[in-house]
């Protein structure tokens, strides 16, 4: 008997939930392209997105998907044949890397695996090995999508600073703006990468770049840009359509107007301590799971390397995919599959999956996941710890209070 249906809940790690003040504020005529409302709203918008960002500099919003967000990133970062090296801590490290090189990016590229962030010390080694100085760029992820995995950007700045280096921080937070704290002037990050529907909470479409003034300064003459790609007139135009190189995302852009409201509503802080309670539930859950069978465990053993927007967890082949496949067909639950952990291939892919807890998300619907997981788990018969719930329940208590 299938028990899913009603409104189902994808709790994958984008797209994400979508507020019905969201989908409110986009459900409208298409509006003047040219003058009027539109054009003012969009005045309000910069302010907010660079107050999201932690930063006083610039930002750009091109019609795109977080792909499309790294090649924006990459046509006005580098000309050809420029060196940048890539931080990969998962496989949307190695997605960014790869989007670089097809571009003609000589890239360098340090892997640190896919449950351990970056080792600033290799990173010290990278960077005093080019003394000439030809890294243009240092290009890494906040929290890794698929892994889960959370770097300290702060400290990798203090690298570069410690070494002297003088290459651009350039940074994909695409999972964790609007989820993590990010301060984007106070760690030194020259360029962040962001996307619309994660913390942002706005259908996939739009595509965002926070960039700082000596980026700007120093990629005046990359020669990988083109009229589409180019930030200038985005950053810069005297007219509407300059923004978009064309017509504007009109109704992604009422969307993503509500969203920024929402956020600064409830505030930075208390979004990003939202983040936080709920990923601790999450992760409570599994370590009593794995408790009673220790092929269950989160893929980051250490708290402090782990992404509050997503966890990334491992139940043991052909376990995760079992219980991908019941959650959706008999809870209306929908699980994020383990991306990047083996090949489709291998049999080894079906024990791995993601939980998402990012954008619009509360204690009853990160609760009821558990509770849900909980049940797969008895109904298939997978060995796990007793007492999940209470305990994340419990964390749940805590941080909310009396």
């Amino acid at each position: 008997m299938s028990l899913a249906n009603g409104r189902p809940y994808l709790a994958i790690p984008g797209p994400s939930v979508i507020p019905d003040r969201v989908l409110a504020a986009m459900h409208r005529a298409s509006p003047n392209i040219y003058a009027g409302a539109l054009p003012e709203m969009v005045e309000t918008i910069w302010p907010d997105l660079k107050r999201l960002a932690g930063t006083q500099h610039h930002a750009a919003i091109y019609i795109v998907n977080g792909h499309g967000a790294w090649e924006a990133a990459n046509a006005n970062l580098f000309s050809r044949g420029d060196r940048a090296l890539v931080l990969a801590t998962g496989r949307f490290g190695h997605g960014w890397a790869e989007s670089a090189q097809a571009m003609g990016v000589a890239v360098e590229l340090l892997d640190f695996g896919k449950s351990a962030p970056v080792d600033l010390d290799r990173l010290a080694e990278a960077l005093r090995a080019d003394p000439a100085h030809r890294l243009r760029a240092v290009m890494v992820t906040h929290v890794d999508t698929a892994s889960s995995v959370k770097n300290d950007i702060a400290a990798i700045r203090g690298v570069l600073d410690a070494v002297g280096h003088p290459a651009l921080l350039c940074v994909d937070a695409i999972a964790a703006m609007g989820c993590d704290e990010m301060r984007m002037d106070d760690w030194g990050v020259d360029v962040i990468v962001g996307a619309s529907q994660k913390g942002l909470m706005v259908p996939p479409g739009l595509g965002i770049l926070w960039v700082s003034d000596r980026a700007l300064a120093r990629c005046r003459d990359s020669d990988l840009r083109t009229p589409y790609w180019d930030w200038t007139p985005r950053l810069t135009g005297r007219e509407f359509w300059q923004l978009w190189c064309g017509t504007a995302p009109t109704h992604h852009l009422f969307g993503l107007r509500e969203s920024l409201t929402m956020i600064h509503e409830e505030g930075l802080p208390a979004v990003w301590a939202r983040h936080a309670a709920l990923a601790r539930a999450v992760w409570t859950a599994f370590d009593v799971w794995g408790a009673g069978n220790p092929d269950i465990a989160l893929n980051v053993a250490d708290p402090a390397h782990r992404g509050h927007a997503v966890t990334a967890a491992r139940l043991g082949a052909p376990h995760a995919t079992r219980l991908r496949d019941w959650l959706e067909t008999r809870a209306g639950v929908t699980l994020g599959i383990g991306l990047g952990m083996a090949a489709p291939d291998d049999p080894a892919y079906h024990g791995f999956l993601r939980v998402a807890h990012m954008g619009h998300v509360n204690a009853h619907m990160t609760l009821g996941v558990l509770a849900t997981m909980e049940a797969g788990l008895k109904a298939l018969g997978v060995p796990h710890g007793e007492g999940a719930l209470s305990a994340a329940a419990a964390v749940v208590a805590e941080a909310a209070g009396a």
